[in-house]
């Protein structure tokens, strides 16, 4: 089943989305104008990332003493997705906008992230773009965002410090006030920066005009001193070349030095770098340290800063979902066409029977399936977040305020969820390809190294699961968990009256009851360290609830989707989704079981018998 084919049910048969032209904000847009977008997405990612993602995994981004280069190919496919409009398509009209729904924004943008998502880093860009248009002053927004979305300027984010990693309350880049323009520059309260920044995607190139650095700094108290914690970390714009007032550039180079690249497993198209914040390799007015914008309030940079880094989370969980389709496509192509083997009758083997494409092997048969139930469940988790992002935009109130609680609980899982298990896909594809899997002829090992990354991106497991279960399921009462658990149980409750769901409809219900009794297990002591001990296996559990939920409500829109959908099509979700309550929802109890009991055997461990 084609990618454009499995959108087009999600979408308009699963989460309707042609009912969206009915608000105001999107009343000029239908079906029509959707897939006039999908259709130009889908060129551009054919014509212009397809074929050169195996190109930009080779010759990797290199520093010549005073420049980045990048492949041509580079250049030519983000001039193309800038033309586009996709940098900016949820954006107003009055500043170049489409006004589209976030869901087709983030449906378009797969068609690139499973051509080549080494080449596609535009996702930093929009979320830099659209933090600012929330928390800039208006002359930032005109000046940095409005640039960023037109792609004449890209963006980063700058959080992680060789010595601090993911800790950022010890962060050590500091951000003192510039006597020379802290309160009368118009692009906002002037600092000057010096620190250095580690892991920044696209943080070197000459791709864009400029680059804008949202970069997490200090500010020191009145002794001098940083307050240690996150309490008094803020957020600053830090461009790589000065600008005016009207965005132009002025000639002069910032304080922002490029101090290496890191050479990674996957992702190579992408530069990824150190970066030195007022080195003084560059001074700007005979002074060193790199001229910053405030931006929102002092001490208030975290709080601004996830705005973006959620954004980036679903971001990441979605190219997660299309490394993975994209080596499914490759096996399931693969395994139709490459005869081996025989099939095993009653008397065994007949040696002189013609060979068997492997794709007739049940074993063959089991690891699509799984790659399937996977990447679909995973595709369709992540326009149901996107839709969420829709109806808190411009939903009524109380629906507004149930999409904001139910996206808090599943942001967790819309990046982590996908992140392992699309890449477990992706090991699956190369075990199909069987040897010529671990080889450079066949695109499956790039797949799987590309991917393995975003387990790490915006966070890792552990980061997630202690957000899910230390903060998310708590929040507001447990108000979002309650409400999820009602949506779960309203699927389960319809899936009971259908006669081929019934049965699935109770493993669920079974399911849901499981994870909320681990939940009040885990915390029944009101001790954080025995909650969290074991955070990853309950967000497992949790996350294959979540996806055993939406395949089963998936499964109930699938015979309305008859008329434009083929009956092989149908039969194919039916049975990604029956593989998934039989072979990947029995594992949540062994998971449960260490969260429920409050198991203290990796807690415990001595450090010395490892």
């Amino acid at each position: 089943m084609k990618l454009r084919s499995t959108l087009d049910f999600l979408l308009y048969q699963w989460l309707d989305a042609e009912s969206l032209s009915q608000r105001e904000r999107f009343a000029d847009h239908s079906r029509e104008t959707f897939d006039a977008v999908f259709d130009t997405c889908e060129r551009i990612a054919r014509e212009k990332y397809a074929p050169f993602n195996r190109l930009v995994d080779t010759q990797e981004p290199h520093f010549d003493g005073e420049k980045v280069i990048l492949p041509q190919a580079t250049h030519d496919a983000q001039k193309a997705y800038a033309a586009s409009g996709m940098l900016s398509a949820a954006q107003d009209y009055d500043i170049g906008g489409m006004q589209l729904p976030y869901m087709v924004e983030a449906a378009a943008n797969a068609f690139f992230a499973m051509a080549s998502v080494s080449m596609g880093s535009s996702l930093l860009t929009s979320g830099n773009a659209n933090l600012l248009m929330v928390h800039g002053t208006p002359m930032q927004k005109d000046v940095f965002a409005k640039n960023e979305f037109s792609g004449r300027f890209s963006g980063t984010m700058c959080l992680s410090e060789p010595q601090a990693g993911s800790s950022l309350s010890d962060i050590t880049t500091r951000a003192v006030p510039d006597a020379a323009g802290f309160e009368s520059d118009p692009l906002g309260p002037r600092y000057r920066l010096k620190g250095n920044k580690m892991w920044i995607s696209s943080g070197e190139h000459e791709l864009t005009d400029n680059i804008i650095h949202l970069v997490l700094a200090k500010i020191p108290g009145a002794d001098g001193k940083l307050i240690p914690g996150t309490r008094d970390i803020s957020l600053f714009i830090v461009p790589k070349k000065l600008v005016d007032t009207n965005g132009e550039l002025t000639g002069v180079r910032n304080d922002v030095a490029l101090a290496g690249l890191n050479h990674k497993l996957g992702w190579r198209g992408t530069t990824n770098t150190l970066l030195n914040f007022g080195e003084g390799k560059y001074p700007v007015d005979g002074e060193a340290g790199a001229v910053g914008y405030l931006v929102g309030q002092p001490h208030e940079g975290l709080r601004c800063m996830f705005h973006m880094m959620n954004e980036a989370r679903i971001a990441i969980g979605m190219a997660a979902t299309m490394l993975g389709m994209a080596g499914y496509h490759a096996s399931l192509d693969y395994a139709k066409n490459r005869p081996q083997g025989r099939p095993v009758t009653g008397a065994g083997k007949d040696a002189s029977a013609p060979q068997s494409r492997i794709i007739e092997h049940a074993d063959v048969k089991r690891m699509l399936l799984a790659q399937k139930s996977y990447c679909e469940g995973a595709l369709a988790l992540e326009l149901y977040c996107a839709r969420l992002v829709d109806e808190q935009h411009t939903g009524t109130s109380q629906a507004a305020d149930e999409a904001r609680l139910l996206l808090e609980v599943l942001t967790p899982m819309a990046k982590s969820w996908p992140s392992e298990w699309c890449l477990e896909a992706n090991s699956l594809a190369i075990q199909v390809h069987g040897g010529y899997g671990y080889t450079r002829d066949f695109p499956v090992e790039q797949y799987w190294r590309d991917n393995r990354l975003n387990m790490i991106h915006e966070g890792t497991h552990g980061i997630q699961a202690m957000d899910l279960l230390g903060r998310k399921v708590l929040m507001e009462g447990g108000r979002g968990f309650d409400l999820l658990a009602a949506r779960i149980t309203a699927t389960a409750a319809r899936a009971s009256h259908v006669p081929e769901l019934a049965t699935h409809a109770d493993a669920l219900a079974d399911a849901l009851a499981q994870v909320t009794e681990a939940t009040r297990a885990a915390w029944a002591t009101g001790q954080p360290a025995e909650a969290l001990a074991n955070a990853v296996p309950y967000m497992q559990a949790f996350g294959h609830t979540v996806l055993a939920w939406i395949w089963l409500d998936v499964a109930l829109a699938a015979p309305a989707s008859s008329a434009t959908q083929s009956i092989a099509e149908n039969a194919g979700r039916m049975g990604a989704m029956r593989y998934f309550y039989h072979y990947e929802l029995p594992k949540t109890a062994a998971w449960l079981q260490a969260v429920c009991n409050r198991d203290r055997t990796c807690a415990d461990f001595p450090e010395e018998s490892f």
